[in-house]
């Protein structure tokens, strides 16, 4: 495979730089410099990235090589399908993969809001459709796409959906986590994480750990495990996410 080159912009804590990687094999490679930037000031430990599987995560991709599908999803649609999946998104794939957003009518604003971010990549609008029970979906599916692809190989590698090891939070990818599958009790925030298995969950830990200094630990409901984000570290996710957080879901917090 001939290795293609794009720029990949991140944020260093002295300067802004654009840094060019190959990339192949579904692996980054720095080939313009060999500074570290894996120091534990800098959270999107970007050290590992380019030594393990590449993907999407909220940065914004350009192409230098025409027929590159990389960076074709603007840094809004990556974080958005990144928090989806973290939440209530599921992907299906034959060929190519696709992305299912599927939640109730009641929060229709809120797939309608996805949407309108998703709708170059979605050939139907969201409809309505009745579910199991009493429960009327709201829902859309974007086209399968090779975009989607590179994100199903991610967090699917074996057909299961888990939490890749590599995996950089953005605030809007949080925030459509928290939208999709936060909530409050008491005093501190919960993520409910019950569908991944527990290697997944400890990642997820970490992640939260290292990348936004977060005191976050496992906290028992039932039989499952779930995300529980400390009182005291309530105030930072907040402020996090408190520009993407959209006006109807403020009562999570409450």
């Amino acid at each position: 495979m001939a290795k293609s080159k794009i720029i990949i912009t991140r944020h260093h804590p002295e300067r802004d730089e654009g840094i060019v990687y190959t990339i192949s094999n579904n692996r980054l490679f720095d080939v313009t410099s060999t500074e570290e930037f894996g120091t534990s000031t800098y959270r999107g430990e970007i050290a590992e990235m380019l030594f393990k599987v590449s993907a999407y995560n909220g940065e914004t991709l350009t192409n230098t090589d025409e027929g590159n599908t990389v960076g074709s999803l603007t840094k809004t649609q990556c974080s958005i399908v990144i928090g989806s999946l973290l939440g209530d998104g599921a992907m299906r794939c034959k060929v190519n993969a696709l992305l299912e957003v599927n939640h109730c009518l009641e929060q229709k604003f809120y797939v309608d809001w996805k949407y309108q971010h998703l709708a170059n990549l979605v050939l139907t609008p969201p409809k309505s459709r009745k579910g199991n029970g009493k429960r009327i979906a709201y829902r859309f599916t974007t086209r399968s796409l090779p975009e989607l692809t590179d994100f199903y190989c991610w967090f699917y590698p074996n057909k299961i959906k888990v939490i890749p090891s590599n995996l950089v939070l953005d605030p809007l990818s949080l925030a459509v986590w928290f939208m999709d599958d936060g909530s409050k009790s008491y005093k501190a925030l919960y993520l409910n994480t019950q569908q991944f298995d527990n290697e997944s969950q400890l990642r997820l830990v970490r992640i939260l750990s290292e990348q936004w200094d977060m005191k976050v630990t496992l906290n028992k409901d039932k039989h499952c495990q779930r995300l529980r984000i400390a009182v005291s570290s309530v105030p930072k996710f907040k402020e996090i996410t408190k520009n993407h957080i959209l006006l109807p879901f403020e009562y999570k917090f409450s």
